[in-house]
């Protein structure tokens, strides 16, 4: 089963509410909260700020929404991507993109924060690795001694960052402003309301740990289709 979502925020404050809650969340703040809307739109769009992976000129483009405080999305991420990756996204066949979608406001936001301070392509993608790995050591979910703590000691393992330039990071209003963005979208354009959620091509997957047989299942259908 996937992660489900919580209640959406009102488009007024959405913008604004991953920067003022980050630092809140680690001195008794709350995470916040997401929900879908009604109708998916179909299509999709590739976003000059993705992260992604493999040859934008690949026929199947996979969009994954998750979360780096998800377990279900970790395990998906140990188990599945690293066959998709060497079977389909590294010989050419699919353009992988990851987007957060903040199922745990805060938290989530400041590890996607750092992950972007970390670097873009497989930089990227080995911080968001580090952080699925190791949920136990900063996941609210896992009850760690001290999350900001926990996140530092990640920036550090994984990046080499030292407390100031993760804290600053973490802090960036714009990373924030642009996750809320993000999740807006895939709500309104996806009825997103779970993680992780696979868009292929434009068609949205049945949320939760796929399984790898299934996955390539269906990626085979996407590029046998003329």
């Amino acid at each position: 089963m996937s992660r489900s979502q919580l209640t959406i925020l009102g488009s007024a404050i959405g913008t604004v509410i991953l920067a003022a809650v980050v630092y809140l969340f680690f001195f008794n703040g709350h995470s916040d909260s997401l929900a879908s809307s009604d109708t998916p739109k179909a299509g999709y769009s590739i976003r000059p700020d993705d992260r992604a992976i493999g040859s934008p000129k690949a026929r199947v483009v996979v969009i994954e929404y998750g979360a780096p405080s998800c377990p279900v999305c970790a395990s998906f991420n140990a188990q599945a991507v690293p066959q998709m990756r060497a079977t389909y996204v590294d010989t050419g066949k699919v353009y992988y993109i990851f987007r957060v979608f903040p199922i745990n406001g805060a938290v989530d936001g400041a590890a996607e924060a750092l992950a972007r301070c970390a670097g873009s392509g497989d930089t990227y993608f080995h911080f968001i690795d580090v952080l699925f790995r190791n949920q136990k050591d900063w996941d609210p979910e896992f009850n760690p001694p001290d999350v900001h703590a926990g996140l530092v000691r990640i920036a550090a393992i994984a990046a080499g960052m030292d407390q100031a330039k993760a804290d600053t990071c973490m802090a960036d209003k714009a990373n924030a402003e642009r996750i809320n963005e993000v999740a807006k979208e895939a709500t309104e354009r996806y009825s997103i309301n779970a993680t992780p959620t696979l868009v292929i091509n434009g068609v949205v997957q049945q949320p939760g740990n796929i399984p790898w047989a299934t996955l390539k299942h269906t990626l085979d259908s996407f590029l046998s289709k003329k």
